[in-house]
Order: structure tokens, then sequence, then C-alpha cells
């Protein structure tokens, strides 16, 4: 399996900070926000990562990243999203990255200590959705459930004002290579951007989604209230370890 870290937009929601550089190295206790992502794939096995990144500060990602062999990727690549057609038009940049492989992909706003070895390693084909509980639903997908088979998602709804189940799905998918003609078969069909809600809902009417339960701290850091709360999480965790250590 191979590994797409999604890295466009603007941030707006982070303004004023994101006028001085992209949301994804803006810092999360003492790492850059991108480093956590990418510490996920390493863990979870996944070594060949794709950057796909956009906006004015694209450049900032090459100084702090290089060709990764400092934080243990074995092969990283990049592409840039020219436009803001969303996460679906950035994922179809790494068609010819995937070759037959199928992909981890993850936002590069999913904050995480979340071990995904087992999910990575489990995974046989079509699509695989991380989901965990969580009570500001804006901006992600909420999945409804077979209320005769709660082990099926039966559709996934964009940012819903009266949410059907207290769960998000999280910014963290694994695909199989369907889901590039699933982008295809979007564009020019979807008015603004591809969103993964509607690759989702695409396996989903193909009977071809599962999902399984995001163990661990997880969020979604592109507001300011959830950067805070991933930077108390984790300088709490580094602190409680040091008391450990003496």
């Amino acid at each position: 399996m191979k590994g797409v870290l999604l890295c466009g937009g603007l941030g707006t929601r982070l303004y004023p900070l994101t006028r001085a550089t992209n949301k994804h190295l803006l810092p999360v206790y003492d790492k850059p926000m991108i480093y956590y992502p990418l510490q996920t794939m390493l863990t979870a096995g996944v070594t060949d990562i794709m950057c796909v990144l956009g906006g004015p500060f694209a450049g900032h990602f090459f100084n702090l990243l290089k060709d990764g062999k400092e934080l243990g990727i074995r092969s990283l690549q990049y592409a840039y999203q020219d436009g803001f057609g969303g996460a679906g038009e950035a994922l179809l940049l790494a068609e010819d990255f995937a070759g037959n492989e199928p992909l981890l992909v993850m936002l590069g706003d999913q904050v995480t200590d979340a071990n995904l070895k087992q999910a990575v390693q489990d995974f046989t084909g079509g699509a695989t959705v991380l989901i965990q509980e969580f009570t500001d639903p804006d901006g992600m997908g909420v999945p409804e459930f077979d209320p005769n088979d709660p082990s099926r998602i039966v559709g996934i709804e964009e940012n819903p004002a009266k949410p059907k189940t207290k769960y998000a799905a999280t910014g963290i998918y694994m695909y199989d290579t369907k889901c590039f003609s699933f982008i295809k078969e979007h564009l020019g069909q979807v008015e603004g951007e591809i969103k993964p809600t509607h690759i989702n809902n695409k396996y989903i009417a193909e009977g071809e989604l599962r999902w399984q339960r995001l163990d661990g701290f997880w969020t979604d850091a592109g507001k300011f209230d959830r950067l805070l709360e991933a930077t108390n999480y984790f300088a709490d965790k580094a602190h409680k370890k040091r008391k450990v250590v003496k």
C-alpha cells in the first residue's frame, strides 16, 4: 500500500496564520502539523508517499521535508494541484503514483496517535473509512448506519445541519484504484469541490465500503479550537512521558 497526503487549499479558517504559510506546516505542540499524518503512515508500514500540494506556499514543504529520508520515508514524491477542485481532484493527481496498489489517503490536517497498521494489513479492496465519535462535525462527513445492520453505512452526509449520528468520517481513507474512475465520473457532474464524501458514497452505492472505528486521539486541526486541542493533547502526552522516564 502507498500513501497519499493531501495538503492543498488556502486554510482560510485559520487566517491570518495561513497568510504566512500553508496550514499543514503550522505547529502542533513541538512539530509541524504535517509530521503527524506522515508518522501515522510510517507507523502503519506505508513508506512510499506522495504529498499533493497547492496554494502559494508549496515551496515551504520542500524546505521542511526534503526527500523524506530523515523521517524514515523510503520514497517521497510531490504533485501540485493547480486550482481548488477539492480533495478528489487532488487525489486524481496520484493515479500514476498508485500504479496498481491500494492507497492510504489522509488529509494533511488529520492529527492522531492512532495505529493503523492492522487496518492496513486487513485491507482487501474497495474502500475503508475510519470513523470516530465527534461533537463538532462542521466541515465533515457524517455516516448514516443501516438500522437493521449497524455494521453497514448506507450514506455519508457532508456538513449536515442535523447530524443523523454522533460519528464523523475522519479524513483517513483506504481506497483501491477504482477511486480514480469514480473521481473521473464526477468531474463535470459535481459543482464545486469533489470531496471524499462523493467518492465514499460511490463506494457505498457499489456495496464496497467498509468502516472501522479509529482508536486513539484524533482531530481535524483545521480550526483554531481543534488546533489548540491537538497541541494541548500532545503537550500533555509528552509531559506525562517525561515524568515516567524520571
